[in-house]
């Protein structure tokens, strides 16, 4: 292949990723290492050394492998792209017979699932190493297949239809495709929105009513208070997989709901319970979900836009190795080499989640007492081994919370 100016660009891109990547993770474990013989000030009473620590090689284990997993995914997307390995996918699928439309989604397909076995090891090794080795995995085997199993029928039935549309709609709607495109994707977000919690949830993990009287009545009063209205108040089976415990809401509409881990229900009191669910609550009242999905929808757009621009040149394919020129590589290419880019808006968008949680942690805070919350996140952070001391330049790129000491001291300047 012959290197174009677009071929530099993208390399260029990837490499300084790269380096980011190798800086602030170097950063990250020097800080913990260094401070991974002694509890903060602000937590000697409320974290054993035992635990700090544990949280501190969790943390560890967690970076070191994350840094492994980017740096195969680089070597991969460069086999991908500049390696010819789509071009020789693709002319596979050429010779097959197939044409048209379903050429273009069986190419797809393809992809997708040779990526998904690649990426196979690294999920074992997270799940059967990692994790059972900090004592939080409760996943068998069993259920590790059959969860793939699960997905990939998902997945199948699910991705068929919706990448046959989009080709279609590229291939069909003339110049004015990525705008339809856009709209489709919108509105296929809002249905599995609607229909995620109702369908899908369920065929990986078993939901029942939460059979406790006294909680779920301050649940229900705490929702009477703000006017937000339910489909139920459900409790997962979180630890048939995991110890890692976890509340949230989910769902749309009438599929609107309250989902607690199991996990969670046994570590914390009725207090502490209603505290994290008034933050919780607090995001759809602050309405973070509307602002986060339109932040992904102004700039689903404008890469859609800037993708029927790039679809009808020959640098853009040639730049990344590819000989033939088709939507459905015009697609993949984007889908594959779009997360190169958007790394370098990571800060921003870490930024914009953690000042979303100090809101709501502001709106829980005139919901529940301060301590209970505060009490329930020294738990959380204690039972899922968050370290209490990241580097401050990672954690500002990489976390979507701020770090535990952060958000305690901003909780602590409110009112009891």
């Amino acid at each position: 292949m012959t290197f174009n100016t677009w071929t530099w660009i993208f390399l260029l891109a990837l490499a300084g990723s790269v380096v980011i990547h190798f800086l602030l993770s170097r950063r990250h474990i020097r800080h913990v290492s260094v401070h991974r013989s002694q509890v903060p000030e602000d937590f000697a009473d409320r974290v054993s050394l035992a635990d700090h620590q544990k949280a501190a090689d969790y943390s560890l284990a967690k970076v070191r492998l994350r840094l492994v997993d980017y740096v195969i995914s680089v070597v991969l997307l460069l086999i991908w792209t500049l390696g010819g390995g789509l071009d020789l996918l693709d002319s596979v699928w050429r010779s097959s017979g197939l044409d048209g439309l379903w050429l273009g989604v069986g190419f797809m397909l393809s992809a997708f699932a040779i990526s998904s076995l690649l990426d196979l090891p690294s999920d074992i090794y997270r799940t059967f190493v990692m994790e059972e080795r900090f004592g939080f995995n409760k996943m068998t085997p069993a259920t590790f297949v059959s969860d793939i199993a699960k997905n990939s029928l998902v997945f199948l039935v699910i991705g068929i239809p919706l990448l046959a549309l989009v080709l279609w709609i590229m291939q069909s709607t003339g110049s004015w495709w990525w705008l339809y495109v856009w709209l489709t994707w919108l509105g296929f977000s809002v249905l599995m929105m609607w229909a995620y919690p109702a369908f899908i949830a369920p065929l990986f993990n078993k939901f029942r009513p939460l059979e406790d009287a006294a909680l779920r009545d301050r649940i229900l009063r705490l929702l009477e208070r703000n006017g937000f209205e339910s489909n139920g108040i459900f409790v997962m089976d979180g630890s048939a997989r995991s110890t890692h415990g976890n509340a949230y809401f989910t769902g749309l509409g009438s599929n609107k709901r309250i989902v607690f881990f199991d996990t969670l229900l046994n570590e914390l009191t009725h207090e502490e319970i209603e505290a994290v669910l008034a933050h919780e609550l607090g995001h759809f009242k602050c309405q973070h979900i509307v602002k986060r999905m339109s932040i992904l929808a102004a700039i689903s757009l404008a890469g859609l836009a800037l993708l029927g621009w790039v679809i009808n040149t020959d640098w853009f394919y040639s730049g990344l190795g590819i000989e033939q020129p088709s939507t459905y590589m015009a697609l993949t290419l984007f889908m594959m080499i779009s997360p190169v880019f958007m790394f370098y808006l990571q800060p921003v968008f870490s930024h914009i989640s953690r000042q979303h949680e100090f809101e709501a942690d502001d709106f829980a805070a005139g919901q529940a007492h301060t301590r209970n919350l505060i009490n329930a996140l020294v738990k959380l952070f204690k039972g899922n081994a968050n370290t209490l001391t990241p580097d401050p330049l990672y954690s500002a790129f990489h976390d979507s919370h701020p770090p535990a000491p952060i958000r305690i001291a901003h909780l602590e300047s409110k009112p009891a």
